[in-house]
């Protein structure tokens, strides 16, 4: 896919300038330059190299660990574009950080998602590109167009070309029946159901498995993974119940901690994730990454053109 508009300009931060290549490189458009620099106290340190005036600006960064600083250095970014008299300031964040504090569990909890959303609107915003947010009603935090754009035809490509036999999609909770569901459909595989409870954050104990695992392929696709515990204590359920292959996939990697580690341990034959994070693949022969970079460049070319993005997942 060869694109060239001279109104448009790609930039990258720090949190992922290897995506931020391959959509480059798909949209056929070079990075635009800037300089992110620190001062010795830590604070970031911003200038916008070439000229913006009243170009498409497309930010690509994920609010991805460190994600304070990623974060800090995309709201500065923004406001050295909007002082540069750029036309309209898009951002491309394909991993939305913060998204799991949505609502109010408990008493006295802040709502980051939407603080955060508020922070991107107010520093100049005018649309969010996002993959695969932690829940859906995110979207309405916002007061400004947000196109939500879903890894799992990426996934399920790869998944299809591996040709598993016996294949079932295990929802990892009961909340996740829907989207498993839909993906069995489309695998035309069978369906099974974890029900499990989460006494506290990162943590995970399964009770039942609702459905057939014995002697299959299970397919587990989650939207993320942290530390791995809610993977693992599924992965091990399953196992347990006579599962003979078990594939995971998630949209977003975070692998906090000793989750690489975990995952190395664990029954996992395979660990899918995008590259929305970055994720050093050499650490384990069980983690294998596929790319949205095309799913991201061909939405950035069809919003720039007044195209419809919904379209791609028709």
């Amino acid at each position: 896919m060869k694109f060239q508009r001279h109104d448009l300009k790609l930039f990258t931060g720090n949190s992922n300038p290897e995506l931020a290549e391959k959509i480059s490189d798909c949209l056929g458009v070079p990075l635009s330059r800037a300089r992110i620099t620190h001062f010795a106290d830590g604070e970031i340190d911003v200038h916008i190299l070439d000229s913006v005036r009243d170009s498409d600006c497309y930010i690509i960064q994920p609010t991805c660990p460190p994600v304070n600083d990623n974060l800090m250095e995309l709201l500065i970014m923004m406001d050295a574009l909007r002082r540069a008299s750029s036309g309209k300031i898009n951002l491309v964040i394909p991993y939305y950080g913060y998204a799991r504090q949505d609502r109010k569990p408990l008493p006295r909890v802040a709502i980051t998602a939407k603080l955060v959303a508020n922070l991107l609107t107010k520093a100049g915003a005018d649309r969010i590109i996002t993959i695969d947010l932690h829940a859906a009603q995110i979207q309405g935090f916002f007061d400004i167009p947000l196109d939500h754009l879903y890894a799992r035809p990426v996934i399920l490509d790869y998944v299809k070309q591996q040709h598993f036999e016996d294949l079932v999609v295990v929802s990892p909770d009961v909340g996740s029946v829907e989207r498993a569901r839909s993906i069995a459909q489309r695998l035309n595989a069978g369906l099974v159901i974890i029900d499990k409870r989460r006494p506290h954050p990162n943590e995970a104990v399964v009770y039942h498995i609702i459905g057939d695992v014995e002697g299959k392929t299970c397919f587990i696709l989650d939207d993320i993974v942290d530390t791995a515990g809610t993977l693992i204590a599924a992965a091990n359920a399953i196992h347990a119940n006579g599962a003979r292959r078990i594939i995971v996939a998630a949209s977003h990697g975070v692998l906090s901690r000793d989750a690489i580690e975990k995952i190395d341990k664990s029954p996992i034959e395979e660990a899918v994730f995008t590259d929305t994070i970055p994720i050093n693949a050499s650490k384990s022969a069980k983690i294998k990454i596929v790319s949205v970079a095309e799913l991201l460049a061909e939405a950035i070319k069809r919003n720039h053109m007044g195209e419809s993005i919904s379209e791609l997942f028709a």
